[in-house]
Protein backbone atom coordinates (compact mmCIF):
# COMPACT_ATOMS: atom_id res chain seq x y z
CA UNK A 1 0.00 0.00 0.00
CA UNK A 2 2.81 2.41 0.84
CA UNK A 3 4.44 1.79 -2.54
CA UNK A 4 1.18 2.67 -4.30
CA UNK A 5 0.56 5.68 -2.09
CA UNK A 6 3.84 7.32 -3.14
CA UNK A 7 3.05 7.59 -6.88
CA UNK A 8 -0.54 8.56 -6.11
CA UNK A 9 0.62 11.35 -3.81
CA UNK A 10 3.09 12.56 -6.43
CA UNK A 11 0.38 12.55 -9.12
CA UNK A 12 -1.99 14.42 -6.81
CA UNK A 13 0.73 17.01 -6.23
CA UNK A 14 1.16 17.50 -9.98
CA UNK A 15 -2.61 17.78 -10.53
CA UNK A 16 -2.74 20.44 -7.83
CA UNK A 17 -0.39 22.66 -9.85
CA UNK A 18 -1.45 22.26 -13.50
CA UNK A 19 -0.01 25.58 -14.67
CA UNK A 20 3.41 24.77 -13.26
CA UNK A 21 3.68 21.42 -14.97
CA UNK A 22 2.22 22.53 -18.30
CA UNK A 23 4.84 25.31 -18.32
CA UNK A 24 7.54 22.82 -17.34
CA UNK A 25 6.41 20.54 -20.17
CA UNK A 26 6.70 23.39 -22.67
CA UNK A 27 10.20 24.12 -21.36
CA UNK A 28 11.14 20.46 -21.86
CA UNK A 29 10.03 20.58 -25.49
CA UNK A 30 11.81 23.87 -26.21
CA UNK A 31 14.97 22.70 -24.44
CA UNK A 32 15.10 19.55 -26.56
CA UNK A 33 14.51 21.70 -29.65
CA UNK A 34 17.38 23.95 -28.60
CA UNK A 35 19.73 20.98 -28.28
CA UNK A 36 18.75 19.77 -31.75
CA UNK A 37 19.29 23.21 -33.27
CA UNK A 38 22.53 23.96 -35.18
CA UNK A 39 24.89 25.86 -32.87
CA UNK A 40 25.44 28.66 -35.39
CA UNK A 41 21.70 29.36 -35.54
CA UNK A 42 20.93 29.09 -31.81
CA UNK A 43 22.02 32.57 -30.71
CA UNK A 44 20.14 34.33 -33.53
CA UNK A 45 17.05 32.24 -32.78
CA UNK A 46 17.07 33.09 -29.07
CA UNK A 47 17.88 36.75 -29.65
CA UNK A 48 14.72 37.08 -31.73
CA UNK A 49 12.76 35.79 -28.71
CA UNK A 50 14.67 37.84 -26.19
CA UNK A 51 13.32 40.76 -24.16
CA UNK A 52 16.21 42.96 -25.26
CA UNK A 53 15.65 46.63 -26.05
CA UNK A 54 15.59 46.07 -29.80
CA UNK A 55 12.93 43.33 -29.73
CA UNK A 56 10.86 45.08 -27.04
CA UNK A 57 10.65 48.18 -29.21
CA UNK A 58 9.40 46.09 -32.15
CA UNK A 59 7.06 43.52 -30.59
CA UNK A 60 6.86 43.79 -26.79
CA UNK A 61 3.94 41.39 -26.20
CA UNK A 62 5.42 38.69 -28.41
CA UNK A 63 8.86 38.65 -26.79
CA UNK A 64 7.52 38.96 -23.24
CA UNK A 65 5.58 35.75 -23.87
CA UNK A 66 8.13 33.82 -25.93
CA UNK A 67 11.06 34.70 -23.67
CA UNK A 68 9.34 32.79 -20.85
CA UNK A 69 9.24 29.61 -22.95
CA UNK A 70 12.98 29.02 -23.31
CA UNK A 71 15.90 28.24 -21.02
CA UNK A 72 19.09 29.86 -22.24
CA UNK A 73 21.37 27.42 -20.41
CA UNK A 74 19.71 24.40 -22.04
CA UNK A 75 19.60 22.57 -18.69
CA UNK A 76 16.05 21.49 -17.91
CA UNK A 77 16.45 19.25 -14.84
CA UNK A 78 17.48 22.01 -12.40
CA UNK A 79 14.37 23.94 -13.40
CA UNK A 80 12.21 20.83 -12.94
CA UNK A 81 13.43 20.74 -9.34
CA UNK A 82 12.98 24.50 -8.78
CA UNK A 83 9.52 24.51 -10.35
CA UNK A 84 8.43 21.61 -8.16
CA UNK A 85 9.74 23.21 -4.98
CA UNK A 86 8.68 26.82 -5.57
CA UNK A 87 6.20 27.23 -8.44
CA UNK A 88 4.12 24.15 -7.60
CA UNK A 89 4.02 25.09 -3.92
CA UNK A 90 2.88 28.61 -4.77
CA UNK A 91 0.25 27.47 -7.27
CA UNK A 92 -1.21 24.88 -4.89
CA UNK A 93 -1.41 27.55 -2.19
CA UNK A 94 -2.62 30.56 -4.21
CA UNK A 95 -4.57 28.83 -6.96
CA UNK A 96 -3.59 28.93 -10.62
CA UNK A 97 -4.96 32.42 -11.39
CA UNK A 98 -3.22 34.18 -8.49
CA UNK A 99 -0.01 32.24 -9.00
CA UNK A 100 -0.03 33.22 -12.67
CA UNK A 101 -0.62 36.86 -11.69
CA UNK A 102 2.51 36.78 -9.51
CA UNK A 103 4.53 35.18 -12.32
CA UNK A 104 3.33 37.69 -14.92
CA UNK A 105 3.91 40.67 -12.62
CA UNK A 106 7.47 39.63 -11.80
CA UNK A 107 8.40 38.57 -15.33
CA UNK A 108 6.91 41.51 -17.23
CA UNK A 109 7.73 44.37 -14.87
CA UNK A 110 11.22 43.14 -13.99
CA UNK A 111 11.99 42.76 -17.71
CA UNK A 112 10.73 46.25 -18.54
CA UNK A 113 12.42 47.92 -15.55
CA UNK A 114 15.80 46.25 -16.09
CA UNK A 115 15.77 46.99 -19.83
CA UNK A 116 14.77 50.60 -19.15
CA UNK A 117 17.76 50.93 -16.85
CA UNK A 118 19.99 49.44 -19.53
CA UNK A 119 18.60 51.89 -22.09
CA UNK A 120 19.36 54.78 -19.73
CA UNK A 121 22.92 53.49 -19.32
CA UNK A 122 23.33 53.31 -23.11
CA UNK A 123 22.12 56.89 -23.52
CA UNK A 124 24.54 58.08 -20.85
CA UNK A 125 27.40 56.28 -22.56
CA UNK A 126 27.91 53.92 -19.63
CA UNK A 127 26.91 50.87 -21.68
CA UNK A 128 27.76 50.25 -25.36
CA UNK A 129 25.14 50.87 -28.04
CA UNK A 130 25.33 47.20 -29.02
CA UNK A 131 23.71 46.35 -25.67
CA UNK A 132 20.28 46.96 -27.26
CA UNK A 133 20.63 43.40 -28.63
CA UNK A 134 21.80 41.81 -25.39
CA UNK A 135 20.30 38.35 -24.92
CA UNK A 136 17.73 38.37 -22.11
CA UNK A 137 15.67 35.21 -22.15
CA UNK A 138 14.41 32.73 -19.62
CA UNK A 139 12.13 32.16 -16.67
CA UNK A 140 14.23 33.41 -13.78
CA UNK A 141 12.37 36.68 -13.10
CA UNK A 142 9.07 34.87 -12.59
CA UNK A 143 10.83 32.30 -10.42
CA UNK A 144 12.42 35.01 -8.27
CA UNK A 145 9.03 36.65 -7.74
CA UNK A 146 7.42 33.37 -6.71
CA UNK A 147 10.29 32.52 -4.34
CA UNK A 148 9.70 35.88 -2.65
CA UNK A 149 5.90 35.64 -2.41
CA UNK A 150 6.21 32.25 -0.72
CA UNK A 151 7.56 34.12 2.29
CA UNK A 152 3.94 34.91 3.14
CA UNK A 153 3.21 31.18 3.31
CA UNK A 154 5.44 30.94 6.40
CA UNK A 155 4.28 32.07 9.82
CA UNK A 156 5.94 34.90 11.73
CA UNK A 157 8.69 35.00 13.02
CA UNK A 158 10.04 32.33 10.64
CA UNK A 159 8.87 34.44 7.71
CA UNK A 160 11.40 37.17 8.51
CA UNK A 161 14.28 34.73 8.34
CA UNK A 162 13.13 33.31 4.99
CA UNK A 163 12.60 36.74 3.42
CA UNK A 164 15.94 37.98 4.77
CA UNK A 165 17.77 35.05 3.18
CA UNK A 166 16.00 35.60 -0.14
CA UNK A 167 16.87 39.31 -0.14
CA UNK A 168 20.52 38.64 0.71
CA UNK A 169 20.89 35.94 -1.96
CA UNK A 170 19.51 38.19 -4.69
CA UNK A 171 21.22 41.34 -3.40
CA UNK A 172 24.73 39.86 -3.26
CA UNK A 173 25.32 40.06 -7.06
CA UNK A 174 24.42 43.77 -6.89
CA UNK A 175 27.43 44.37 -4.64
CA UNK A 176 29.93 42.93 -7.12
CA UNK A 177 29.65 44.46 -10.59
CA UNK A 178 25.91 44.07 -11.13
CA UNK A 179 24.46 43.39 -14.58
CA UNK A 180 21.00 44.41 -15.73
CA UNK A 181 19.84 40.83 -15.13
CA UNK A 182 21.05 41.02 -11.51
CA UNK A 183 18.97 44.17 -11.15
CA UNK A 184 16.03 42.41 -12.80
CA UNK A 185 16.20 39.50 -10.36
CA UNK A 186 16.25 41.79 -7.33
CA UNK A 187 13.38 43.85 -8.74
CA UNK A 188 11.43 40.61 -9.31
CA UNK A 189 11.92 39.69 -5.66
CA UNK A 190 10.58 43.08 -4.57
CA UNK A 191 7.63 42.66 -6.93
CA UNK A 192 6.91 39.24 -5.45
CA UNK A 193 6.84 40.77 -1.97
CA UNK A 194 4.56 43.52 -3.29
CA UNK A 195 2.02 40.85 -4.28
CA UNK A 196 0.83 40.55 -0.67
CA UNK A 197 -2.77 41.55 -1.61
CA UNK A 198 -2.99 38.33 -3.64
CA UNK A 199 -2.13 36.11 -0.68
CA UNK A 200 -4.61 37.42 1.87
CA UNK A 201 -7.26 34.90 2.83
CA UNK A 202 -5.33 31.93 1.43
CA UNK A 203 -5.38 29.91 4.63
CA UNK A 204 -3.26 29.60 7.73
CA UNK A 205 0.46 30.20 7.30
CA UNK A 206 2.76 27.20 7.72
CA UNK A 207 4.45 27.12 11.12
CA UNK A 208 7.67 25.04 11.14
CA UNK A 209 7.44 24.75 14.94
CA UNK A 210 4.08 22.97 14.71
CA UNK A 211 5.43 20.62 12.05
CA UNK A 212 8.43 19.68 14.20
CA UNK A 213 6.18 19.13 17.20
CA UNK A 214 3.92 16.83 15.15
CA UNK A 215 6.91 14.81 13.94
CA UNK A 216 8.23 14.37 17.45
CA UNK A 217 4.80 13.40 18.77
Amino acid sequence: MRIVRGPRAAWAYVLGAPGTYVWLGILLVTTVALHLMPAEFEEHFLRHRSTNIHELSRSPVRVLVTSAMWIESGHWLPYAFLYTVFHASAERWLGTARWLAVCATAHVLASLISESMLLAAIRKGVAPAAAVDTLDIGVSYALAGVIAVLGYRIAVPWRFGYVSVVLVVFALPLAAGPTFTDVGHFVAVLLGLACYPLVRGRGKAWNPKETLAALRG
